[in-house]
């Protein structure tokens, strides 16, 4: 990110129409990545965003008060250059999806997750032709391979603005199967997040909460949410 590393010397900003999507420019001149590569959007909800960040910049260029600037970077510079690697990545989630997963005990716990889980699960099966099976323990079973299959595909089809967001929908909540129900908006965004929290949430309610991990998963929770609209963006 040295690149971003400068003052404000632009006057306007504004969006093009492209070809092959929307560019933001600065005094008329394309944005470009840090790999140097056009800066082309998907979309102009997406460009509007990326123009509203560089038009809000006063002073020094600050990287961590654009996420959508960065959120595209990473999808033209990084993922597009290696999408099946990323999309392999992701799937491979699905084998040890954070929601199959279950406590032995205690039994309210037992209940909890089922409770709260099982819909997701019965969701993918009919939303994703994919059904997973829960286990008891931490001890890796695998899945059935036609699933698992199926699953990957659907993650190889996103193109790389999707694959960029769904990157972050996934390794925040720690399963595939929750970053598709986000993805395709199964339940509100919140909601998802909280079902990824559940463990997190039965040791605050038994232990109480920490400040250093209620912080950080403040930050994690808000790049979930952003990573939600980028997707709905691209």
């Amino acid at each position: 990110m040295s690149e971003w590393k400068q003052k404000r010397f632009w006057t306007e900003v504004s969006v093009q129409e492209d070809d092959d999507g929307y560019a933001v420019a600065l005094d008329g001149r394309r944005i470009k990545t840090p790999a140097k590569a056009p800066l082309i959007l998907p979309g102009r909800a997406m460009a509007e965003a990326v123009a509203g960040e560089w038009a809000a910049q006063d002073g020094e260029v600050d990287p961590l008060s654009m996420p959508f600037t960065r959120s595209a970077n990473a999808a033209i510079d990084k993922v597009r250059a290696q999408h099946a690697e990323v999309a392999d990545m992701l799937a491979d989630y699905g084998d040890s999806d954070l929601l199959c997963y279950r406590a032995e005990s205690p039994q309210a716990l037992v209940e909890r997750q089922a409770e709260t889980w099982d819909p997701a699960l019965d969701w993918a099966e009919r939303a994703l032709g994919a059904r997973l099976e829960p286990r008891r323990g931490v001890i890796h079973q695998p899945q059935a391979p036609e699933a698992l299959a199926r699953l990957r595909a659907q993650v190889h089809a996103l193109d790389a603005f999707r694959l960029a967001a769904f990157h972050d929908l996934v390794s925040l909540s720690g399963s595939l199967v929750l970053g598709f129900a986000t993805a395709k908006g199964w339940r509100d965004t919140d909601a998802l997040w909280e079902m990824s929290r559940l463990d997190e949430r039965w040791q605050e309610e038994h232990w109480g909460s920490d400040d250093e991990a209620t912080a950080s998963e403040a930050h994690k929770r808000a790049a979930f949410v952003h990573a939600k609209a980028f997707h709905d963006f691209a």
